[in-house]
């Protein structure tokens, strides 16, 4: 019985690790980005191939040039084999950003990141990741400003430290990781 509780936190700490990465890329969180990855691992994601920490990088100058950005997760696969797993995860991206003319567009991605865990330690991160694209639509943005988009829906998303969640888990959980 031991062994299957140590596969059931192994499982939730590599889950875990996964909606970091998406908090992360979404509120434009350097700290809780790299958290996801180990320093030496490897990223393929779309025009970027290498490091993952130069993934990081590429991603911290990318970022403030999207206007609004929003991942999630859906099936999670994962195969535990000692301390590495192979982890197949579905997601779903939507993004307000200038496209290839400046003009603001809203792109809608769907894929899959195809990553090899590593654990070290007592801890789990992303070693090589290969972000698979199986759809891609992007159409041009309403001209309506947030204010007109929203409305009353507020507080609206917002990039780090000013989004309403770094006030709900404070400045000691960012320290943590």
């Amino acid at each position: 019985m031991e062994t299957e509780i140590v596969q059931l936190w192994d499982r939730e700490m590599i889950r875990d690790c996964l909606y970091r990465y998406c908090r992360g890329i979404d509120r434009v969180d350097e700290v809780l980005l790299r958290s996801s990855y180990w320093p030496d691992g490897t990223d393929t994601h779309g025009a970027y191939r290498g490091s993952a920490s130069g993934f990081v990088d590429w991603a911290m100058e990318a970022l403030p040039k999207i206007e609004r950005g929003i991942h999630q997760i859906h099936n999670i696969l994962i195969e535990l084999r000692g301390a590495e797993a192979a982890v197949e995860s579905y997601f779903t991206a939507l993004q307000r950003q200038p496209g290839a003319d400046g003009t603001l567009v809203e792109v809608h991605m769907a894929g899959r990141y195809v990553d090899r865990f590593e654990k070290r330690g007592d801890e789990w991160r992303v070693a090589d990741r290969i972000v698979v694209f199986d759809w891609v639509e992007e159409r041009p943005a309403p001209k309506a400003s947030e204010a007109e988009r929203f409305g009353r829906r507020q507080p609206i998303g917002s990039c780090w430290p000013d989004d309403p969640v770094y006030g709900l888990f404070g400045a000691a959980a960012k320290e943590e990781i």
